[in-house]
């Protein structure tokens, strides 16, 4: 990808859910809402504090983020689409739970 945002601006590929319930039931696209989960592609440097130093972003490309439903703007970049947002619109970080370390008894 050639697209390098500015500021605290993220780029931001959606994950797409799943297409079955716990059921089995087959979602159809049409009853499906977008994704509020997605994976960080690319991130400004950050933006300036009053002192006119750059604050870096708390986040960084591959983590993947929790965002509110109608944030960012909606953009196709070499033929994907992709949001970009403020950085203020990511509610938190998913951090993947820790592999158990289970001792056999």
């Amino acid at each position: 990808m050639k697209f390098r945002p500015l500021h605290d601006r993220v780029v931001v590929r959606r994950i797409t859910a799943e297409e079955k319930t716990s059921g089995g039931i087959i979602i159809p696209d049409t009853a499906k809402e977008k994704p509020m989960e997605g994976e960080i592609i690319a991130a400004g440097p950050g933006s300036r504090n009053e002192q006119g130093a750059i604050v870096a972003l708390d986040v960084k490309a591959g983590d993947r983020v929790l965002f509110g439903k109608w944030s960012g703007t909606e953009v196709k970049i070499d033929g994907e689409e992709l949001l970009i947002m403020k950085e203020s619109d990511i509610m938190g970080i998913i951090e993947a739970p820790a592999a158990s370390t289970k001792k056999a008894a």
